[in-house]
């Protein structure tokens, strides 16, 4: 198997399974978002201010392309969620 593929098969794999820690829903998402992309843009550790936003941003591609929007709108020009 190539290297490829085999990445994207550990990738289908993960977003299957879901995280292993904590992840929000997409209401407690919704809640969150205009905070978690102030703090990503403030470089201010959004990831522990909000916990399990960025393994929802993962796996939700709605919520993702919210994040997305507000973050192109406020100025932020990307920063995206690293994958697992």
């Amino acid at each position: 198997m190539s290297d490829a593929r085999a990445r994207e098969r550990a990738r289908l794999i993960t977003a299957l399974l879901g995280p292993d820690g904590p992840e929000l829903t997409c209401e407690e998402c919704f809640e969150q978002l205009d905070r978690y992309v102030d703090l990503a843009l403030a470089k201010a550790e959004p990831d522990r201010a909000v916990p399990g936003m960025r393994e929802h941003l993962v796996g939700c591609p709605a919520c993702r392309d919210d994040f997305d929007s507000l973050l192109e709108f406020v100025g932020g020009g990307g920063v995206p969620p690293a994958s697992s």
